[in-house]
């Protein structure tokens, strides 16, 4: 049996009301779900209250490893486990590592990234997606507002706050998740 999630969207026609809009809405304390845009609009994370993304870091870690793995790699097996003499170099020569390992630190820097924006954001091939209205893949922006997460307010007083802030028009949608 699945469950169903009721939500109360607020479509707006200009990013600079809906700036505004979720501005006036997190002060008549609505917790809002999810604003959802056709492009990105600047500014909106702040106004949302959304933390700094943690993906540089991890970025980071990967590169991080990707190098310690290439240097460790080719020192085993071009100093320990097959030690040859080419051009009178030594075994362990760092300048000569210097391609392999940055490329390997910039091919699991990249994977890492995309891997763990894939699980934290929770994107995988067989998920279908909650496409809440059409039109946000067009010209449109649409507030979505869970009602399970707004009890203590009314769906009337959250509906006329939309309204008054700006929103073209405000419908109510139930979602199977």
């Amino acid at each position: 049996m699945s469950d169903t999630k009721n939500y109360i969207l607020g479509v707006f026609d200009d990013e600079d009301v809906l700036l505004k809009a979720v501005g006036q809405m997190r002060s008549a304390g609505v917790k809002i779900h999810e604003v959802y845009s056709p492009f990105p609009v600047h500014g909106l994370d702040e106004e949302l209250g959304y933390k700094k993304s943690r993906l540089p870091i991890a970025a980071f870690m990967f590169g991080v490893l990707g190098t310690t793995l290439a240097l460790v790699m080719q020192i085993w097996m071009l100093g320990i486990d097959w030690p040859m003499i080419i051009g009178g170099k030594n075994f362990v020569a760092l300048p000569d590592f210097v391609p392999v390992t940055f490329e390997l630190t910039v091919l699991l820097a990249a994977f890492g990234m995309v891997g763990t924006f894939l699980v934290s954001s929770d994107l995988k091939p067989w998920k279908k997606a909650n496409l809440l209205d059409i039109r946000i893949t067009d010209d449109r922006h649409i507030m979505a507002i869970d009602l399970a997460k707004n009890k203590a307010i009314d769906s009337g007083e959250i509906t006329k706050a939309l309204k008054s802030s700006g929103a073209t028009e405000v419908n109510d949608k139930k979602v199977e998740a």
